[in-house]
């Protein structure tokens, strides 16, 4: 069977962090945690659904034992139908296909259950894993008919109208892959006008919208209702519920969740390779990869990740962190449950709860707040709204290629964009937008375009 590994998002959402296939967490990137996990469980057949922002680098993934073929999605638009087209080529004439989210991670015994179902139950036309909820979730709930099958999903209904506690997962096995491509290709787009759409035949359950306390349908929906006609032909898709760990990757934050999941599959691993001083404390489950070097009287505490050839230096402390390669945790720093990917330098620093782009270098002072006077949740600015992040503890969330000067504030939940200069004394609590230049005299900013070339201290 081969499965469909859905890749081609856009990531806007997670902005200033990069494309969160290739976020590296613990000494791999995300899409590669999930390649491994579906080979582990058995699946070892993937197209790998691209764009044109992140093809060349997944033509690169490389699994022992697994045939990774990769397409680019055209049609972005068109969300998971545009998806499913750019696979055709590849899987129409498989007697069987799994469909996967690059960004939903779950726990390895459900892929297992997964694998064991698929070859247990031949009398069925699929199935999707249900995830059980006990408080409202704002997406796609399974309904069931009287058959005991799948009869529609409904997109948000709304706290207190949930047709059931099972949330769709994109983990969806098809059995009959020609009646599902049938049915994407006579899926008819939406249009823009609401009295077309009302007077629509295709039943209301599968649109998301209203007009005039009626449903309508969106761009990206047509996946959904090629489903539901596949439900209308009496199409049997059983359910497995599910009720173990599970995040999907829609903000940033939710990196630093999948962090913590990662951490704790850790062994504790010390490289002969790398250097510890006698001084030094290493306590719990902390992996600590070739040419690192530990000086005296630094701490690490457990679960932690130090990349390959990083450093952490005297008096320094790390703990419930992933450090990518390259990094200087420097003298006197702490990084507290903080996500860095490679070549992050920080010296006399504090950086708690945050995400930390490639190539940025704190100075001397320079602290990252990630927790409220009144210690309520944080909210974070994400297309023009403000979000709950309901984390109360929530730091610094930055791109690529930053420099911060000495004796700087940010603020929680604060995002800077790549390519910025942050001046020194400065009091940062609004967004920083890419490519800008930012100085001034305490929360008193001139933000003008950065002219600097970044370049690289590793």
């Amino acid at each position: 069977m081969k499965t469909i590994l859905l890749a081609g998002g856009q990531s806007k959402r997670v902005k200033p962090t990069a494309d969160k296939c290739f976020v590296s967490i613990c000494g791999k990137t995300l899409i590669e945690w999930q390649l491994s996990a579906l080979k582990n469980a058995g699946f070892d057949q993937v197209v790998i659904v691209g764009n044109k922002f992140n093809l060349e680098k997944l033509t690169q993934l490389r699994v022992e034992g697994m045939a990774i073929e990769v397409v680019e999605q055209t049609e972005l638009q068109a969300g998971m139908k545009g998806a499913m087209d750019a696979a055709k080529d590849a899987v129409i004439d498989e007697e069987e296909i799994m469909v996967v989210s690059s960004n939903d991670v779950v726990e390895d015994s459900l892929w297992e259950n997964v694998k064991r179902k698929t070859d247990n139950e031949k009398d069925i036309t699929g199935f999707f894993v249900g995830y059980k909820v006990t408080r409202y979730f704002p997406g796609g709930y399974l309904k069931m008919g009287k058959s005991g099958f799948v009869s529609t999903i409904v997109e948000k209904p709304g706290e207190g109208h949930e047709p059931s506690d099972l949330v769709n997962l994109v983990i969806h096995v098809h059995r009959d892959v020609k009646a599902l491509y049938k049915a994407l290709d006579e899926v008819v787009p939406p249009t823009p006008d609401p009295f077309l759409l009302r007077s629509s035949s295709i039943p209301s359950s599968s649109f998301e919208g209203q007009v005039q306390g009626e449903k309508i349908s969106s761009p990206d929906d047509l996946y959904e209702r090629a489903l539901q006609q596949l439900f209308d032909e009496q199409k049997k898709y059983s359910v497995l519920e599910y009720d173990g760990f599970w995040q999907a990757v829609k903000y940033p934050w939710h990196l630093l969740r999948l962090m913590e999941f990662y951490l704790e599959k850790l062994e504790r691993s010390i490289s002969d390779k790398a250097q510890i001083a006698p001084t030094a404390v290493i306590n719990g489950k902390v992996v600590i990869k070739e040419g690192v070097r530990v000086f005296d009287h630094s701490v690490i505490n457990g679960p932690a990740y130090i990349g390959k050839n990083s450093i952490v230096g005297n008096f320094a402390l790390v703990r419930g962190s992933s450090l990518g390669e390259k990094c200087v945790a420097g003298s006197y720093t702490e990084i507290a449950r903080s996500l860095l990917q490679n070549e992050v330098f920080t010296h006399k620093n504090y950086i708690g709860d945050s995400i930390i782009g490639s190539n940025v270098s704190f100075g001397s002072g320079t602290v990252t707040g990630n927790l409220r006077l009144d210690e309520g949740d944080i909210s974070v600015m994400v297309s023009g709204e403000k979000v709950d992040s309901r984390r109360n503890k929530l730091g610094l969330i930055t791109g690529d290629n930053i420099r911060a000067g000495i004796n700087t504030s940010f603020m929680p939940g604060v995002k800077i964009g790549s390519n910025c200069m942050i001046g020194a004394e400065l009091n940062i609590a609004q967004d920083i937008e890419e490519n800008s230049y930012v100085k001034g005299s305490g929360s008193q900013l001139d933000i003008r375009q950065n002219q600097k070339e970044i370049g690289r201290r590793g």
